[in-house]
């Protein structure tokens, strides 16, 4: 397992910790999609639904390591899937090399509460370190086409719009993909 990596965030003073997920965490993780996928769909931001993501989706991501989470003074305030050129068939439709390996953010929730503490950047931050680590150049990450807040912070934190796809699971949706070469 990898270590923890520690932070203070000067804006709040608290204390951020960002690990590997444990199954002690999933309860807190499924709370917190619980709590965000009413607001997304409120701001009419459909990606999610009270389906999906769900535990057994968590469980996979935990199972194969790939599940992380954000812990503010000590209690889990986000997660996100930090996986291996985990992308369906379609992602081809973007402009990238889909032969090359990358590393793909999926899945990131933030709590309600803890929105706008940098949590999300610094899931995002793990990931690049993770890339760095395992000799993957490239990072991924898609959005739906709703979510005005991931498509302001992706390009702020060095990612690249690269195109749009739909996905057949996701049927009427759009999602916008972006890409950061870290090596």
């Amino acid at each position: 397992m990898l270590p923890s990596r520690l932070y203070l965030l000067t804006s709040t003073s608290s204390m951020l910790t960002l690990r590997p997920a444990t199954a002690a965490d999933l309860p807190a993780i499924l709370r917190i999609v619980r709590h965000v996928v009413p607001l997304m769909q409120a701001s009419g931001n459909q990606q999610w639904s009270l389906d999906y993501p769900n535990e057994e989706v968590f469980r996979r991501d935990l199972e194969r390591g790939h599940l992380w989470v954000a812990e503010l003074d000590g209690r889990v305030a986000a997660a996100a899937a930090l996986t291996h050129n985990d992308q369906d068939p379609e992602y081809a439709q973007a402009d990238w090399d889909p032969l090359e390996p990358a590393l793909v953010t999926h899945r990131l929730a933030v709590d309600p509460a803890a929105q706008g503490q940098g949590l999300a950047a610094a899931l995002l931050g793990q990931a690049e370190e993770l890339a760095r680590q395992q000799n993957l150049r490239v990072l991924r990450v898609d959005t739906n086409s709703e979510n005005q807040a991931t498509q302001c912070l992706f390009p702020k934190l060095g990612y690249r719009f690269v195109g749009e796809i739909t996905l057949a699971f996701r049927p009427g949706l759009r999602f916008f993909c972006y890409e950061k070469w870290v090596g």
